[in-house]
């Protein structure tokens, strides 16, 4: 399948006017798998009251998309928690170097979304994260529910160290790191710098008790090192906080690789 070139610069400059960019690669070259996918992440503030217009103008671009054979691929969440009306899209893309190419799809659609998207928008924010396999769950297709733990630290190198210790216990344990880190790539002064999405495959996944990652690491290294590590760690933190997102079907396009 031939690669995505900017499908997310013809929507996004569509609902807000601006050169955001983001595109989805099924093939990478191994330098780039290592390092993980970029990911890009629109976040868009609804005005209130307009919830109902918004997503009957996205439903209207989705299916013009689509028709016109548009070949990029993206997920919707919507967040429950927080202030105000959210919504965030997200798209991957193999390396940076595809944001070099260009492509038109999507033009035919780009008046519909002036038209039913663009006022139906209080405010936009774009963001850049990098994917960190190396401690990270396997990435499969989009799970319905995702908690979302953000940091913002004061000490990147220490608290990745930890992270990867803390992930590697649990892997050992469960088989798998329970969630999919990334690093922020540079953003607005109010952005995280690292933050791990947790899946769940649906809300009442919430209700099922899970040990501790923290239990988890002491079972394998002592109470002793726990408590220094868990030390440390609250220690590379200057601000944290968490939000929920459920996945829309209906205003994300990511079918099953053919």
């Amino acid at each position: 399948m031939k690669t995505i070139k900017l499908r997310f610069a013809n929507l996004v400059f569509a609902l807000v006017f601006i050169a955001a960019s983001t595109l989805f690669s099924n093939g990478a070259q191994a330098q780039e798998k290592e390092k993980g996918f970029l990911l890009s992440i629109t976040e868009f503030t609804i005005k209130p009251g307009h919830d109902v217009q918004f997503r009957e103008g996205i439903k209207a671009w989705k299916a013009c998309y689509i028709e016109n054979k548009g070949e990029w691929t993206w997920n919707m969440w919507h967040r429950m928690n927080g202030e105000g009306n959210v919504y965030i899209l997200t798209s991957r893309m193999a390396n940076w170097a595809e944001m070099d190419e260009t492509s038109d799809d999507g033009k035919n659609c780009r008046d519909l979304a002036r038209e039913l998207i663009n006022p139906h928008i209080e405010s936009t924010e774009d963001n850049y994260a990098r994917f960190q396999p190396e401690y990270s769950k396997a990435y499969p297709n989009p799970d319905q529910v995702l908690w979302v733990s953000y940091w913002q630290v004061n000490n990147g190198t220490r608290f990745t160290e930890i992270v990867k210790e803390i992930t590697a216990a649990t892997a050992k344990a469960e088989g798998s790191s329970r969630g999919y880190w990334y690093s922020y790539m540079g953003g607005s002064k109010d952005a995280a710098d690292y933050f791990v999405a947790t899946p769940f495959a649906n809300f009442a996944a919430l209700d099922v008790d899970r040990e501790n990652v923290w239990n988890i690491y002491e079972k394998a290294n002592g109470k002793e090192k726990r408590d220094q590590l868990q030390a440390e760690f609250r220690g590379t933190i200057k601000e944290s906080w968490s939000y929920l997102l459920k996945r829309d079907e209906d205003l994300s396009h990511n079918p099953p690789a053919k």
